[in-house]
């Protein structure tokens, strides 16, 4: 039945007035019922800016439509997710009439339309004019005529106060979102600061990745870490904290230090993830905490790994064959009532070959099987052989649409051996 509805009629007839924008905001669509609400032909508006064909009124110092409806599709972006906006005046120039704009309100919604790269492909810019309502609004209670002293009905007095509070709402909001905006800047600069790894200065075959979540206060607990262990060995972690925020953020710098501290001091990942599960047992919001960590011996030529919980590491081989890493998983950090000793497993590589380790972030998708996601990576792996490991660590950001965030926090690490 869906196979045949005519979805290019049903834009066109939809009696709600929509615009179809791309992610550079220009016009790419419009139906009749946009064309009549604004007096505007497709012509005046297939491919243009949404602000030079609608800007802001020169002659009124307080119009500031342009600034609402551009931060709102800004969100939209950013968050791949639909913005409701309050109730806009945004005045609209009048057609034949250079430098004349007719006074017009508008309640608007912005929704997302994202591509299979998981990117905001298009915006549907939904409208109703309002404008005959808040003029017959003001005819029929003229706030503005009352005089000085003058009671208000109870009528008036519940308009003027509904009014008052969705202004207040407006502004609260707004500041809400600033104040989201600068924990967020907060947790990010605290994360990024924590995951400084001195020794990775000295590996230029090694790069890694870190992405913050999109959204207003998404910044999660992944980290990686790059050990050297002289004098042939090399240690690459990479871990993710259950939460959210400032605290996630805290709780992943002390695992972080303490796992780099204790693969130093043993010989054995499995042994370092031991060690770092008791620890999480005496550190609030540490409990459940994937991680997976490995030795890599460029002498045996020798990955050694353990995973508490995390998604496999990926060996790609030089000719394209990608080996899961899984033979060493064992539940997260701190979920056994009684400790055990954690599972460790061996791999060996060939010069050449690159290890490739990742938190969920970069594959996992709501809905999905993570055998999807793990099934999209090493698609994308076997065809990246020839690049080497910092175009191979933007491929694969790319390639499974988390370039400009996602969801999910993503940490990467890829190592060419």
């Amino acid at each position: 039945m869906a196979s045949r509805v005519d979805h290019t009629a049903l834009f066109a007839a939809t009696p709600s007035p929509y615009l179809v924008l791309g992610p550079d905001l220009v016009i790419v669509d419009v139906n009749r019922a946009y064309l009549a609400a604004t007096g505007r032909t497709r012509e005046d508006l297939l491919g243009r800016h949404i602000f030079a064909a609608f800007p802001d009124n020169p002659a009124d110092p307080e119009a500031d439509g342009v600034r609402n409806l551009g931060a709102s599709l800004h969100r939209v972006l950013a968050t791949r997710r639909p913005d409701t906006m309050a109730l806009q005046k945004y005045d609209i120039p009048v057609m034949g009439r250079p430098g004349v704009f007719e006074e017009r309100w508008w309640s608007p919604v912005n929704t997302p339309v994202v591509g299979p790269d998981g990117q905001v492909a298009y915006i549907i810019h939904r409208v109703e004019d309002v404008t005959s309502f808040v003029k017959a609004h003001r005819a029929a209670h003229p706030a503005a005529g009352i005089r000085v002293g003058e009671r208000l009905d109870e009528t008036q007095a519940l308009e003027a106060e509904l009014y008052a509070r969705a202004r207040e709402l407006q502004r609260l909001n707004e500041e809400l979102r600033q104040a989201h905006t600068r924990e967020r800047e907060v947790a990010v600069a605290l994360q990024q600061a924590m995951l400084h790894a001195p020794d990775l200065a000295r590996h230029r075959d090694v790069a890694v990745r870190y992405l913050p979540a999109t959204g207003s206060l998404n910044v999660c607990g992944d980290w990686y870490d790059v050990v050297d262990i002289p004098p042939d060995r090399l240690a690459l972690a990479v871990g993710d904290v259950i939460g959210h925020g400032l605290e996630a953020a805290a709780v992943m710098g002390m695992l972080r230090s303490a796992l780099s501290a204790a693969i130093r001091a043993l010989e054995r990942p499995a042994q370092a993830l031991e060690v770092l599960g008791l620890y999480a047992r005496s550190i609030d919001g540490a409990l459940g905490t994937t991680a997976v960590k490995a030795i890599v011996d460029t002498r045996s030529r020798l990955i050694t790994y353990s995973s508490a919980g995390h998604p496999p590491p990926v060996l790609l081989h030089r000719d394209g064959r990608c080996e899961l890493l899984d033979q060493a998983t064992d539940p997260p950090l701190g979920t056994r009532p009684q400790h055990v000793p954690r599972p460790q497993a061996s791999a060996t590589y060939k010069s050449g070959d690159t290890l490739v380790l990742y938190t969920d972030g970069l594959i996992e998708r709501r809905g999905e099987d993570i055998d999807a996601g793990l099934g999209r990576l090493t698609d994308v792996l076997n065809e990246c052989v020839p690049l080497d490991t910092e175009q191979l660590a933007d491929t694969v950001l790319a390639r499974l649409g988390v370039a400009s965030g996602g969801r999910d926090d993503v940490a990467l690490v890829v190592a060419r051996l």
